[in-house]
Parts: C-alpha cells; sequence; structure tokens
C-alpha cells in the first residue's frame, strides 16, 4: 500500500481506485477513497507451522532500555522475505532503510526485501524496547537463491547488541528464550500482519466494504470511532496524529470516503462520545489523561476549542476507555481499566490489605464531597489466603476496586462510581431496557490457573462487584459479594462494543450486543433473553477474518456497522459492515416486556444505594429480599443495606429465621461493622443447624462458606474455640464434588487450621479431582480450538494448555498449604507428598506466568522453615537433593594452616587486589560447595554462608574454617543415636516426631539417612565433633586462602572493595 498527496486535484473522484486513500489537498489536510467490497468466504485455514529455521527470542543486556540488535549476511539472493516480531516495539531496518514498525508482539510482521537486497554485505538491523515485562525479539529471514535453494537466517546467539544510537558498542545478544519458549511461545509460526488477508466470514444476507486504508505516517493507527449529529464519523489515533472526522463513501459506492484532520491539539482517544453539542474525548496519554470537552465556537461546523474537565490518573493499555451517554441522556459514563485510579481522592481512614489475609480492623475511607459511589467504597482485597502477585511483575500493587464505571454531569463536576471489580474493560454500552453491559478482558498469562477468567461480557448493574484481583487474589464467580459474567467468551482481547439499534439489519441484529476481539480478529453478536432480572446470554460469530485485528465500532446514521482494524501501531482501515438480504430491516422494539417486574424490583432496590436515601424505606425494602432465589435481587437489597447506618438492620438481619437471608445478612454486617460485632456474626452463623445446611443447595453453601470467610477477613482472627466450632461445622461438607464449593471450603478450613486439613488436602492432591480434564479457557473447546488457528503466536499457549491442561483444584490446593507455616502440622509424608506434586505438575502447560506460579507457590511454602527442615526434605526426596557439579582441583601447593597462620596472610593481603573468580573456584575445590549454600549454589547440609560476611568477624570465619569443632551452632551440632541393639549412628538429625528420628549420616549427601523408631533408640547424646571435618584448607595455598576469605565476606559482591586491584 502506497501513499502520496495529491500535486493536483483533477476531475474529483475520476482520479481514485479503491484501496488507496489519496491526501487531496496538503493545506486542507484531506483525504478520500472509493469503498472496495470485501470477498467473503469459509472458515480460515490454520496457517501450517513453521518446521526449519526455527528463531530464538534475543534482546540486549537488561529487559529495560532502548537496543540496536543487528545481523550482517551476505547478499546476492534472488527473493528474501524476514518476518519479525517484539515484545513491546521494534523498527526493522535493512541497510540503514527503515523497511517496518511493530508495536505487538501477537502480531509479526512481514516484509518482503527483494528490491533493497545489496550484492554484497547487508545488514538487518532491529532498534526495540520494551514497556514493562518479559521483552524479546524473534526474527527469520528467508533468502531465495537464482537455483531456488534456501538460506534461512534467525536471530539467535550470532546477533549483536548495542545501546541504540551507539552501533560501535556491540557485544553479543542475550538470548532470553530459545525457539517455542518463553511467554511468547512460536510467535512467528502465525501469518504476519502483512501477509495478504483472508476472505471475511460472514452471515447470510451480509456484506463488508473496506472504505479506507490509513495513511500511517500522516494519521496513525485509528482505535476509537464515534459518530456526529450530522452522520459523519469521528476517529482517534492510539498515538500522537490527532483526531479526524470522515465522511463515509455513499451506500451505493458513486461517492468515496472522505477524510478531514480536525485542527484540535487531542490525539490517544480512546473515548469519543457527541453529546450536548460538544465532543467529549477520553484521552489515555496524548495530552494528559483525561476528560475533555471541544466545541464549535464560532458555528463554522470545526471544532476548535477544547477543555480539559477532569485529569485521570493512569494511562496505557489500562488506562480510560470509552465513554457513553446514560439512557436518560443527563449523564456522562466512562470506563476506566485496573491501572487508573478514581477520579477523586480517596482519604484511607484505614489502610487496604495489599496481600489480602485477616484484617487488623475494619476499612474505611473518606470521599470529597463531590464523589460517591454505589458500590460501597470501603472496597478491598477480601482474600483470606494471602495473595501471590502475578509471577512475571503484572499489575503488582494495583488494589481493589480495579477497572471500574464512573459517571458525571455535561461539566464533569460530580462523580460516582457505578460498578468495579473489572480487569480492562475498553467498551460498554446501555440496553433499550436502560441496563448496562461490560466486555472485559482476561489475563492470558492465568491460563492454566484456578484463578484464570475468560473475556467476557458482564450485566453491570448498579453497586456490583465483579471479583478482579491482581495476581492469583482473582475471586470466583461464584462468591455471593460479587455477581457472575453473563457470557464468558474465552481468549481474546476486547475492545469496542455497541447495541445494534439503528442499524438497517433483521431484527435479532437489531437488538444485538455486539462486541469485538482484536486478539482472534472477530466479532461477536451477543443474543440477550431476560432471566428474571438479569439475562441469559448466546454468542454468535458475526464477522471474522484472519487477520483483523479489529479496534472500535458503532452504528452509523445509515444504518451500516462502521469498524476499524490496527491498534499498537499496526496498519489502520475503516470497514462496513451492510444487510443485503431479503429479510426485513424495519426498526425493531428492543426494549423486553419479559422479566420487567423482576427488573423493576431490583431497580427499586438500587434506588437506595446512593447518600442520603430514606433509611426506614431502605431496610423495610431490602430485608425481606436478602433470600430472594435471583441473585441480582438479592445482592441489590444487600447493597442497599450496606449505605444504611448498622443499627437499623443489623440485628434483624443476623435474627432473621431464614437461614439464606441470615447468611447475607452477616455477609453486610462483616463487610461494614466493626471488630466488636464478630461474635454476633458467628454465633448467628453457628446457630444454622444440620437441617438448615440441608436446605442450602451449592451455592447456598458458597454463600455460607463466604460469610465465615468474610467475618474473619474484614473483623479479625477469630479465638481458637470459635475457629474450632468453624471447623466442625464445615468439615465434613469437603470434599463436596462442587470445583467451586472445594475451593473455598478448602481455603477456609486451611485458615481456621481444622484437624487432619493438611494430609486430607495432600492426599486429594495425590488422585485426579473433580476438575480433571476440565478446561475454564472458554466453554466451549471445540469453538476455542477452531478460534486459536486465526492467531498462531497467540493461540500456541492456549493450545498449549489444553493439550497439557492442568487439575485446577489440586493447584488450589497446592496454593491454600503454602500458607501453613506451622511445622507441627505437616508429618513427614505430608511434606512428600506436597512437594513431590510439583514434579508432577511440571509436565501441565499454561500462561507465560504458570509454571513460575508453580515454582513461587513451592518457594512460599518454604518460608518459615529452618534449614534443618529444608534438609529433611531433601533427605526424604520430597525436594531435588543437591546434586554436585565436578569439582575444580585446589592449585597448591597447601600447608597444615593454623589459626594464626591465616591471620598473618589476612593482614598483609587481604584488604585488596583479590580475585572473586579465584575465590569462588576455590569455594568450589575446599569442598565448602558441597555443604554451603551461598547465593544460588551449594548443598544444604550445612549453613548457609552468603550472609556470613555480615554475621561474623573476620576472626570468627578464620577459626570457623580451621577449628570447625570450637563453636558448633546447635542448629547443625551432630548427634549420636544409639540403639538397644547396640549400633551407634552419628549424623545430623533432621526430623523428629513421637514415633521415630531421620539422621542424615553422610554431611556430603542428604540423600543418606536413616530412620529409627522411638522403640529401638537407647539414648540419644551431641557428638563432640562439627561434622566438618578439620583441615579442609590444608590443600590451599596462600592466595587460594585469601581469595576464599574475600569471597564468603563479600557475600558474593563482586564489587566489593577487596576486589580492586
Amino acid at each position: 500500500m502506497s501513499f502520496r498527496p495529491a500535486a493536483a486535484f483533477f476531475l474529483g473522484s475520476l482520479l481514485l481506485l479503491p484501496g488507496f486513500g489519496l491526501r487531496v489537498g496538503a493545506a486542507a489536510e484531506r483525504w478520500e477513497q472509493l469503498p472496495e467490497k470485501q470477498p467473503a468466504g469459509g472458515a480460515a485455514a490454520e496457517v501450517p507451522a513453521v518446521t526449519k529455521g526455527l528463531a530464538d527470542w534475543i534482546w540486549g543486556p537488561s529487559d529495560d532500555g532502548e537496543y540496536r540488535l543487528s545481523k550482517s549476511f551476505a547478499g546476492g539472493a534472488k527473493k528474501g522475505i524476514v518476518t519479525a516480531t517484539a515484545d513491546n516495539r521494534m523498527t526493522l531496518l535493512l541497510n540503514g532503510k527503515e523497511i517496518a514498525k511493530g508495536e505487538s508482539w501477537e502480531n509479526p510482521v512481514a516484509v518482503d526485501l527483494t528490491k533493497d537486497l545489496k550484492a554484497g554485505d547487508n545488514e538487518l538491523v532491529a532498534i526495540v524496547s520494551n514497556e514493562g515485562g518479559p521483552a524479546g525479539f524473534s526474527c527469520r529471514l528467508v533468502l531465495t537463491a537464482a537455483d531456488g535453494s534456501e538460506q534461512v537466517i534467525t536471530s539467535d546467539s550470532s546477533w549483536k547488541s548495542a545501546p541504540a544510537g551507539k552501533p560501535t558498542e556491540a557485544v553479543a545478544v542475550r538470548v532470553v528464550a530459545k525457539a517455542g519458549d518463553g511467554p511468547w511461545k512460536d510467535a512467528l509460526a502465525g501469518q504476519a500482519r502483512a501477509a495478504s488477508a483472508q476472505p471475511f466470514n460472514l452471515l447470510p444476507g451480509f456484506q463488508v466494504e473496506k472504505l479506507f486504508t490509513v495513511p500511517q505516517a500522516e494519521l496513525g493507527s485509528w482505535v476509537c470511532l464515534t459518530t456526529d449529529p450530522k452522520g459523519r464519523l469521528i476517529a482517534s489515533d492510539q498515538g500522537d496524529k490527532g483526531l479526524v472526522r470522515i465522511t463515509p463513501a455513499s451506500l451505493d459506492g458513486s461517492k468515496p470516503t472522505v477524510v478531514e484532520k480536525i485542527p484540535v491539539a487531542l490525539s490517544g482517544a480512546q473515548g469519543l462520545l457527541w453529546a450536548f453539542d460538544a465532543l467529549y474525548v477520553v484521552c489515555n496519554g496524548g495530552p494528559g489523561s483525561g476528560l475533555y470537552r471541544a466545541t464549535d465556537s464560532n458555528g463554522d461546523d470545526v471544532l476548535d476549542h477544547v477543555e480539559k474537565l477532569r485529569a485521570f490518573e493512569g494511562g496505557g493499555e489500562h488506562g480510560p476507555h470509552n465513554i457513553c451517554l446514560s439512557p436518560d441522556g443527563k449523564k456522562l459514563f466512562i470506563i476506566c481499566g485496573n491501572h487508573t485510579l478514581p477520579p477523586f481522592a480517596v482519604k484511607n481512614i484505614t489502610e487496604p490489605q495489599s496481600l489480602g489475609g485477616i484484617r487488623p480492623n475494619q476499612r474505611r475511607v473518606e470521599l470529597p464531597p463531590e464523589a460517591s459511589s454505589r458500590l460501597p467504597a470501603n472496597w478491598d482485597e477480601d482474600l483470606l489466603i494471602t495473595r501471590l502477585w502475578d509471577a512475571n511483575g503484572h499489575a503488582v500493587g494495583i488494589l481493589a476496586p480495579g477497572g471500574y464505571v464512573v459517571s458525571t454531569d455535561p461539566d464533569g463536576k460530580t462523580w460516582e462510581i457505578w460498578t468495579g471489580g473489572y480487569r480492562n474493560p475498553y467498551d460498554f454500552a446501555f440496553n433499550a431496557d436502560g441496563e448496562m453491559f461490560v466486555y472485559d478482558a482476561d489475563m492470558e498469562w492465568d491460563f492454566g490457573s484456578p484463578w484464570y477468567r475468560p473475556t467476557r461480557v458482564n450485566h453491570a448493574t448498579s453497586g456490583s462487584e465483579l471479583g478482579w484481583r491482581s495476581g492469583a487474589g482473582k475471586w470466583s464467580p461464584a462468591l455471593p459479594d460479587s455477581l457472575p459474567a453473563l457470557v464468558d467468551i474465552g481468549p481474546g482481547s476486547p475492545v469496542g462494543a455497541s447495541f445494534g439499534y439503528g442499524a438497517k439489519f433483521p431484527a435479532k441484529y437489531q437488538k444485538a450486543f455486539f462486541v469485538c476481539d482484536w486478539t482472534f480478529g472477530t466479532m461477536y453478536a451477543i443474543h440477550l433473553t431476560p432471566d428474571g432480572s438479569t439475562y441469559k446470554g448466546e454468542k454468535e460469530e458475526f464477522v471474522s477474518r484472519t487477520p483483523l485485528p479489529l479496534t472500535d465500532m458503532t452504528i452509523g446514521q445509515d444504518g451500516a456497522v462502521y469498524f476499524t482494524v490496527g491498534g499498537r501501531g499496526g496498519q489502520g482501515e475503516l470497514y462496513r459492515v451492510t444487510y443485503v438480504g431479503k429479510e426485513s430491516t424495519a426498526p425493531a422494539d428492543a426494549t423486553s416486556t419479559a422479566g420487567a417486574e423482576s427488573r423493576k424490583a431490583r431497580q427499586a432496590l438500587e434506588a437506595f444505594h446512593v447518600k442520603g436515601a430514606d433509611t426506614k424505606a431502605a431496610v423495610a425494602a431490602a430485608l425481606p429480599q436478602l433470600a430472594n432465589p435471583d441473585r441480582f435481587i438479592r445482592y441489590a437489597a444487600r447493597i442497599a443495606l450496606e449505605h444504611q447506618p448498622l443499627e437499623a438492620w443489623a440485628a434483624k438481619g443476623l435474627a432473621t429465621s431464614n437461614p439464606l437471608a441470615r447468611i447475607h445478612a452477616a455477609i453486610a454486617v462483616a463487610r461494614q461493622g466493626e471488630p466488636a460485632l464478630q461474635p454476633m456474626v458467628l454465633i448467628a452463623l453457628d446457630l444454622l443447624d444440620g437441617l438448615d445446611l440441608a436446605k442450602l443447595d451449592t451455592a447456598g453453601k458458597i454463600d455460607l462458606v463466604r460469610a465465615y470467610q468474610l467475618a474473619m477477613i474484614r473483623l479479625g482472627d477469630p479465638p481458637a474455640d470459635a475457629k474450632a466450632k468453624i471447623a466442625a461445622k464445615l468439615a465434613p461438607l469437603f470434599p463436596s464434588g462442587s470445583f467451586d464449593l472445594d475451593r473455598e471450603l478448602s481455603s477456609l478450613l486451611v485458615a481456621v487450621r481444622a484437624p487432619g486439613i493438611v494430609t486430607q488436602l495432600v492426599g486429594l492432591m495425590a488422585e485426579p479431582s473433580t476438575s480433571a480434564g476440565a478446561t475454564n479457557l472458554a466453554p466451549n473447546e471445540e469453538e476455542l480450538r477452531q478460534l486459536i488457528t486465526r492467531n498462531a503466536g497467540y493461540g500456541s499457549s492456549v493450545r498449549d494448555a489444553l493439550e497439557k491442561r492442568s487439575d485446577l483444584l489440586q493447584v488450589h490446593f497446592a496454593y491454600v498449604l503454602r500458607t501453613v507455616n506451622d511445622k507441627n502440622a505437616w508429618t513427614l509424608d505430608d511434606r512428600k507428598g506436597y512437594h513431590g506434586w510439583f514434579n508432577r505438575a511440571q509436565q501441565w502447560a499454561g500462561g507465560a506466568s504458570f509454571r513460575k506460579f508453580l515454582v513461587n507457590i513451592e518457594n512460599d511454602s518454604l518460608v518459615g522453615l529452618s534449614e534443618n527442615d529444608k534438609l529433611a526434605l531433601e533427605t526424604i526426596g520430597a525436594r531435588k537433593a543437591y546434586v554436585l557439579p565436578p569439582l575444580p582441583k585446589p592449585v597448591g601447593p597447601g600447608q597444615a594452616w593454623s589459626v594464626d597462620d591465616v591471620l598473618a596472610a589476612s593482614e598483609k593481603g587481604l584488604a585488596t587486589g583479590r580475585d572473586f573468580e579465584g575465590g569462588k573456584r576455590t569455594f568450589a575445590a575446599a569442598r565448602c560447595v558441597v555443604c554451603h549454600r551461598f547465593g544460588d549454589d551449594g548443598g544444604s547440609t550445612g549453613p548457609d554462608l552468603t550472609q556470613a560476611g555480615g554475621r561474623f568477624q573476620l576472626k570468627d570465619m578464620i577459626e570457623a574454617l580451621v577449628v570447625p569443632s570450637k563453636v558448633i551452632s546447635d542448629q547443625y551440632k551432630g548427634s549420636i543415636v544409639t540403639t538397644q541393639g547396640g549400633k551407634a549412628h552419628t549424623g545430623r538429625i533432621v526430623y523428629e516426631s513421637p514415633e521415630k528420628v531421620v539422621v542424615v549420616t553422610d554431611p556430603e549427601d542428604a540423600t543418606k539417612f536413616v530412620e529409627i523408631a522411638r522403640s529401638e533408640i537407647d539414648e540419644i547424646i551431641p557428638a563432640a565433633e562439627s561434622l566438618m571435618p578439620k583441615g579442609l584448607i590444608d590443600s590451599l595455598n596462600e592466595q587460594e586462602v585469601l581469595d576464599l576469605l574475600a569471597y564468603t565476606l563479600s557475600r558474593g559482591n563482586q564489587s566489593d572493595a577487596r576486589f580492586k586491584k
């Protein structure tokens, strides 16, 4: 595709060609293009995998910074094709000429280099940079000779790296991951962005036209779209190329699409709305994240005046996004991703619980006068089991409420949060019944984990909480203090959304909620059916193609659907969908009479989700509805109560005879009450007897378990007798056979330290659970397998997670057990079973963080264990013992070193001039490494020496080396265990119980041990001699001894003064 400014414009559109956006007057900054009907066909064919020349992922010395990655190669080829991608950004150059850009690793670029290849030496360069998270560049160059033979050059260790702009400082690149590994898998195996697009997949009677191809250098890449009162479209570049006004081509194709720059200093918009005689713009970055208003000051149909109404703190792809007009036409609603703070100051009276766990006090906040929240503003993490952050560092420190929807008046003066707990929703819309629907994102690095949540459409009611929390903290959708998804879609990247109102489509599609997925190039039609006070949803593919990086959509005044593709610097295009079939397109009534009474009942309760509501009326309306079988009405009732003073309803709610109503009253009191109310809450729940529990279905039992959890999380750690009652009441319910119930029960039973729970969970981890073979990636696995063929790079990790799927419930059990740091709660067999599970779990696959999560879970389980406890795990085979590598030999010649000899040598030669690598080598040659960990290397039968330099004086260190038996730590002291048969075992006791002791008999090999029954033991006495033999340094010469001392005293710091020359 090429673009050129016209030197003159002759005979108007006679010079225009389909597929080309031509500039028609540089001064006017105006472009025109004729429409082009797009081919439609069957399902996309799967792209065959690359079978040779697999490309590694490479980068500069660190993930931060900007680097110049380069590779030289000989010319002479008849043809050359390069395919490349980077996480996050790259600019490709061949022999100094820019040939391509990329801003998304999921969408590689492909470039034909043939015309730019030289006969002699050629240099391919990638200027790359990273915006956080893993960094990597992958490239595959195929050169075809005149005889048809191929030479394949790939990114590997032979490439060079230099700081950008400093090519003379080139060094070898760092191989970040081998081909097919890392979070990116085989991204180059998919169809690259510049490759020819396949035909559209369309429903019968629909057609697609391409209206405009965006000239990137001048107009950027369009990510946001809306309409103005005259039926024109307005679009924005994701970067700094500004806003444009678009007059679409006529439906008959006789008139071209006309694109004009809007002369206002606004760009980076991810939300556009024409309302109240103005264009409202939500900027994400650009002039500064925030809400802006652009107006026409003199009536010449040109926007020329800009006001910033409110700044938003947060930007990037998880910043503020789209904007909608309220159903009554009086307010503006804005949706924000989870990295966006509320647009008003939230004063913390008590701090949020960043890692979750049990709070020391109730969460309290204070909002400014201009702000309010229908979701009670004392939001918190509400995690009974302390969380692990994402294993790759994404969204660390991002807390509740996460993503949210907020409303404001036309002047941006007052603000109210309506719903929260989202990850990164880009768009939302209201239906004809006045109900809000939000399209939220997944976290693809969570594939394989029980906390993964697919992209999903949510019915976002007043005060709703959707349960996103960072890292492993995402709530189960079954929790009663959140609301479930309307439709789970699956992996993807949500972007634009809109109801089909105004489209000249058959009635079914006029009423549909259209949502766009950027990753897999699919627009879905979500068909809603009333279901009580909410809806059921069914998804249907409406438009798709490979590739089709959708960004936004809108309904035009001409009855067509308009959508844009592009994003992340990709090639932008504008398309139009029209209906040319035979069904009627007469305007349909989109309102729903079914469910109207239930929605009215819920909305009546939602009227109490505001400041100044009538408390007496609110309590009278809400209390009876806590047991309503409709989950959304029940939720609305509880939120109504939480907005009222506790004294008006808490006692009544906890005393109600209906089990479900009492449970939800307990949840409300736990979320809003002070710790002094905890006994009252627990008594109310404890009084629910077996007959009451029998009345509860699985969802009701989950509600009960969550009520107990929140009574602990929000109101403090209960006394031991209260925990014992909880354990006695709920342990008989576990395991239940329900994934959701067992997930919450196991968390609670671990938190209250139910007797035998560790052994029970470890036993359950040894056999397939009720979730074995299941997947939480998408509701329909067959559809998912077809979908992922549209993006092989992104889809490869989905495919891996399906082919090597984890046991989700077992992963959860491992996760909760990691917090049991009381060694008396574990038997040796428990430890062996638990840690052995991690070896089996390595066969499973998932997202980029899955296996790192497993490592972090196991590492967390070791926190608080003594070195002796850790050695015991190696001894019994629960963890892999240190494998001794081949050791170097001392240089020598040695001598019989005394403490005084070493002190004298140290006084002369230890202060400076030592050799760090020599010390490291000597640490191994003297066999220190066999028993002692130093940094990330070494055994564990002796103490960890990494921090020894900060704990010991020089003389102490020397005495420990030369006379190891002079001072022996109790923790590492040997013992002599004599049996009644007269046999003596000398070694280190690593495990003791009333039944047996375990003794490691070889200090250099933790796998050599004996188990001795207590009944067979005659006596146990301390060994007089250290397990560390004398004379270990006698084979070393003076320089080796000094280097060894410097190495251990430096704590592994190569910059220590002792190593200065």
